[in-house]
């Protein structure tokens, strides 16, 4: 099943579009590939890309990446929201940062990964789905919505979570976000990333979850040019990327203990050294973590670092689960109404009164993931012009667990009910949960995304 998002690819290279086009259309529902950057703002417009892969050089003896670098500045400008990924053959620090501090979301160099590209990539659309827009104007001086629309929430326990973001954004704090899948912790990531004096600087997201061991140190901080096989240029790492900015390293309780010794090393001098390479690189950057494990208890069970556990967490700030947010879900179900029905053209739609009761019943245990994915579904499926209680396959009376086995025996159902069971098993633990289903991690992570779990 094709993930929902739609893909612009911008390169002079017609080799590269049709690498590119035959990598993402078997994943994603819509891709499109344009040679000439010039079509750019009506392709913006028509196409309404989730993420666009930009090549930074449109001339063949031009590698200054100063046309792509302006382009990108143009993609930001038409569509603020659209994640931007830079394809590049030239990774040199400077291009990457000015990239980073115009607002692309990753870069990628040429050759590629496919299957890092496809990470990426895949990313940037999740997050491109998953900001929360703004409450109508006339919402009231009571509504707590944030800067960029990016945060929406009245209840107490989402006004506590603004009020501490909004004491801690101006510091250079590091903060630890806990909490469930599916609540939030990469918004409130970006949250404290807007509202901080490093703004105009690059915000760098890193899923330590996907990231396997034998390239840790590349991809954190980067290699020099012949340091192995395929290192035909000089490549920079994340932490490099994030000179100056905001570096939000997800799923933090992922890394195994020698990787989170490497971690604190970079992390108390501030300072990296390229694979093959002896210079040492200074870094400056505030740095954000996130994770849904009980890091505590993990400092108890000796699979975490109790001094890299000092190190992330001055602040620590809790996202609370959908279930304790009753006053949210009425709110946050009709914003998402709101953008899918105009994201697929839909006529006007509302809910039923008993439907809204009835998602304000339901626990919710995907969280906020799980019901933008409920009522993107119910938009899609749905011909009236309200949504009905029926529209919504939801078990209201389990509590919010896990019931098998299910009464629907259709298998895609019956792989969630069972990636939702073994999850829920091993209270988050990706590994153990991925090791009882037969799969990687990075699978199991695929399918997490796939079920909005």
């Amino acid at each position: 099943m094709k993930q929902n998002g739609t893909i612009l690819i911008l390169d002079d290279e017609e080799d590269i579009l049709f690498s590119l086009k035959m990598l993402l259309k078997p994943v994603f529902s819509r891709v499109f590939a344009e040679q000439n950057p010039q079509h750019l703002p009506r392709l913006l417009q028509q196409y309404e890309p989730d993420a666009v892969l930009l090549d930074l050089n449109f001339n063949k003896n031009d590698s200054t990446g100063k046309v792509g670098l302006e382009w990108l500045a143009k993609i930001k400008e038409l569509r603020p929201k659209t994640q931007v990924i830079i394809i590049t053959a030239h990774g040199e620090v400077e291009i990457v940062v000015s990239a980073m501090k115009i607002g692309a979301s990753d870069f990628i160099e040429k050759p590629w990964r496919n299957d890092k590209l496809l990470e990426v990539v895949k990313a940037a659309v999740g997050s491109r789905q998953s900001t929360v827009g703004s409450l109508p104007a006339g919402a009231g001086p009571q509504s707590a919505v944030h800067s960029q629309s990016d945060f929406l929430g009245e209840s107490s326990a989402m006004r506590e979570v603004f009020k501490t973001i909004d004491k801690v954004a101006a510091t250079d704090a590091n903060v630890l976000i806990t909490g469930e899948n599916g609540t939030g912790k990469e918004l409130a990531a970006k949250e404290l990333w807007r509202k901080s004096a490093r703004l105009d600087k690059p915000f760098v997201q890193v899923d330590l979850g996907t990231i396997s061991e034998s390239l840790f140190e590349s991809e954190l901080f980067g290699h020099a040019k012949g340091a192995f096989t395929d290192a035909k240029e000089d490549h920079v790492g994340k932490f490099e990327a994030a000179n100056g900015g905001t570096l939000f390293l997800d799923e933090i309780g992922n890394l195994s203990l020698g990787l989170q010794s490497k971690l604190l090393t970079a992390l108390q001098t501030r300072k990296i050294v390229r694979v093959g390479s002896t210079k040492e690189i200074p870094v400056d950057f505030r740095l954000i973590c996130a994770t849904n494990f009980d890091l505590q208890k993990m400092v108890a069970e000796k699979t975490f670092r109790q001094d890299l556990l000092y190190r992330i967490n001055t602040i620590e700030i809790g996202m609370p689960p959908l279930r304790e947010r009753y006053g949210d879900i009425r709110l946050i179900a009709k914003h998402y109404l709101s953008t899918y029905v105009k994201k697929y053209g839909k006529p006007r739609m509302d809910f039923d009164r008993e439907t809204l009761e009835k998602l304000e019943k339901y626990a919710w245990p995907g969280n906020v993931r799980e019901l933008r994915h409920a009522v993107e579904r119910a938009v899609i499926l749905t011909e009236s012009a309200n949504l009905q209680p029926e529209d919504f396959s939801l078990q209201p009376g389990s509590g919010g667990k896990v019931v098998f086995p299910p009464d629907n025996m259709n298998l895609e159902e019956i792989e969630r009910t069972l990636v939702q069971k073994a999850v829920e098993l091993h209270q988050g633990n990706i590994s153990k949960a991925a090791e009882s289903l037969g799969l990687t991690r990075a699978a199991l992570y695929r399918r997490l995304e796939k079920f909005g779990l």
